[in-house]
């Protein structure tokens, strides 16, 4: 949900190099003649400007569960559970939380994409310059807008508040100022991995694949080593997602890497298991919503679907400008929507009397607005100075 999609290069077709033995396995190197995505894909700059489409998508959908698919403080904001505001469609705005495995099968392979080739401390100053700027404002406007009179939900403290500008509030058991930043440290750990693992000692295909099996492996055997450092670094519920982006990232390369569709095919195995185990439940009236297994698998594999449709360049003509615009408030919209989605809920719906829909869009509208003013005034100038800043070796 964090990043930004840059140019990839491809292999030189008709350069063939032998494969290597890594613990016993032999990977083969890229395959002669390699058959690439078509240049149509992209735009001059190399932009995929479908995947920029498609992460405002799963940023719509989390909205869509946090404004009408799941109760907690949303009903305060209603006035009645959201279930009371959308009595058929709520049912399906639960489903909306599975955009944010969507974010990370996105993740995974544009964080492959940027790192070929790159040095460690280029990678992690790209990194970090996209994540912070956003993430400082989102924080701090959240604690002031909370810290209000009229605002009816609690602040954190200060000191808890100064914590979160770190990002490490999550393994510090700090109290959260933006609610999805939960999904904000699981992306770090993986970027933290994959750096370690693939662009330290410098991306290759042989290299990506070994990553991909043997955090897969170690994923899965940790699951039931009741280890919970291993869960934390390992992430064996997120892992399937990030290291399905990473194989659709070899399939972009060469659409015919058996090795990548293999890695995808793993992932989106074992990734639905983990979000039917999740999020489904046995039917319970008591229950805000339910979610059925075909529901969930069928959303998963949706997810899995279209950026695979990206990697082979089938959505080529998917290419207008505005996208490019449209994955610029991704991030920001993600950061922001849910509790400063409250209040003006509130304000809308129970202070001014809207209609639920016309406040629905209205908020989706006004967090839309403040995306783009945050990617102005705080992204735009603060993000190159900062990557400038920590590029610099000395």
């Amino acid at each position: 949900m964090t990043e930004t999609v840059v140019s990839t290069r491809t292999p030189q077709p008709g350069v063939a190099q032998s494969g290597v033995a890594q613990s016993g396995v032999v990977v083969p190197a890229e395959p002669s003649g390699a058959t690439t995505v078509p240049r149509r894909a992209r735009d001059s700059a190399g932009r995929l400007r479908a995947l920029d489409g498609l992460r405002l998508v799963a940023a719509l959908m989390v909205a869509l569960y946090h404004y009408g698919g799941r109760g907690g403080e949303v009903a305060q904001a209603w006035g009645t559970s959201p279930r009371d505001q959308f009595p058929t469609l709520h049912t399906l705005f639960a489903y909306g939380c599975l955009g944010v495995q969507v974010f990370f099968v996105i993740s995974g392979f544009v964080i492959c994409m940027s790192g070929w080739g790159r040095p460690l401390t280029s990678f992690f100053a790209s990194r970090a310059s996209r994540l912070l700027p956003a993430y400082w404002a989102a924080v701090l406007l959240v604690t002031a807008v909370f810290a209000l009179p009229v605002v009816a939900y609690r602040a954190v403290s200060p000191s808890d508040a100064l914590v979160n500008l770190t990002m490490m509030q999550m393994p510090l058991g700090v109290d959260r100022v933006l609610g999805v930043c939960w999904t904000l440290w699981a992306e770090v750990r993986f970027y933290a991995l994959f750096a370690l693992c693939v662009v330290l000692p410098g991306a290759d295909r042989r290299r990506v694949i070994m990553f991909c099996a043997g955090w897969m492996l170690a994923a899965v055997v940790a699951e039931n080593a009741d280890m919970p450092l291993l869960d934390i670094v390992l992430m064996p519920e997120y892992a399937p997602f990030f290291i399905g982006g990473v194989g659709l990232y070899l399939v972009h390369r060469d659409r015919r890497d058996v090795y990548g569709w293999g890695i995808v095919a793993v992932s989106w195995l074992i990734g639905q298991h983990y979000a039917v185990q999740s999020l489904w439940h046995a039917p319970d009236p008591q229950a805000f919503s339910y979610r059925s297994s075909f529901g969930i698998i069928a959303v998963v594999t949706l997810g899995f679907v279209a950026v695979a449709a990206i990697a082979l360049g089938l959505l080529g003509r998917v290419n207008w400008r505005w996208l490019t615009v449209a994955g610029a408030l991704t991030y920001p919209f993600y950061l922001v929507h849910e509790h400063l989605g409250w209040v003006v809920i509130q304000a809308l719906h129970r202070n001014l009397g809207l209609a639920s829909g016309v406040t629905f869009a209205l908020t989706v509208a006004s967090m839309l607005l403040l995306a783009w003013l945050l990617n102005k005034y705080v992204e735009k100038p603060l993000t190159p100075r900062l990557r400038a800043a920590l590029s610099k070796t000395r």
